[in-house]
């Protein structure tokens, strides 16, 4: 008789015990600058795509007697420098706007100045959430500010295609609150 439980029957009891998480799980709960709301709950139904984000431990080989041990060192947050949210754009293409202004104020080219400071307080909050929408992790990435305001596509013979555009941020770091 095998040691490892891994049956057909095994899988199937522990689907049913702790199901699987599906994509319409996840909620973009606010988006805020310097503390400042900058996206309504209204406007948030609008992300149609985004991703939890990744965090890393840098390691250091110290080598001893000819192996190399792996020591632990710092934490780092891979795609920290682009995080992509991907937006159906409304009618007035006004969230655009929004991430438009908000570029504009970290720089202004037209008068080669903005606000260049580290905001801790800038802010981007995500929501697990179970089968009846009850939110059970929440992230919140902290140090946010726009690097880049996608383009717009138009395409006159698609005829009723909705019109998207990915505003992508960078942030500092995250932390995780477990709620459930």
């Amino acid at each position: 008789m095998a040691d490892i439980k891994q049956t057909i029957q095994d899988f199937y009891r522990v689907a049913q015990e702790r199901d699987f998480l599906r994509s319409f799980q996840f909620r973009i709960l606010d988006v805020s600058n310097q503390g400042v709301p900058v996206l309504s709950q209204d406007d948030l139904i609008y992300v149609t795509t985004s991703s939890l984000p990744a965090r890393a431990i840098q390691t250091f080989d110290q080598p001893f007697m000819g192996l190399n041990f792996h020591i632990p060192g710092t934490a780092s947050y891979p795609g920290s420098e682009g995080y992509a949210l991907n937006f159906r754009s409304d009618s007035e293409a006004s969230l655009r706007r929004v991430f438009e202004d908000w570029s504009n104020s970290i720089f202004d080219d037209e008068t080669s100045s903005g606000d260049f400071k580290v905001h801790a307080d800038s802010t981007v909050t995500l929501a697990l959430l179970d089968q009846d929408h009850n939110t059970t992790q929440l992230y919140t990435l902290y140090g946010v500010f726009p690097v880049s305001v996608g383009v717009m596509e138009f395409d006159v013979t698609q005829g009723t295609t909705a019109v998207n555009f990915t505003a992508t941020l960078a942030y500092q770091y995250w932390r995780r609150r477990g709620l459930s």
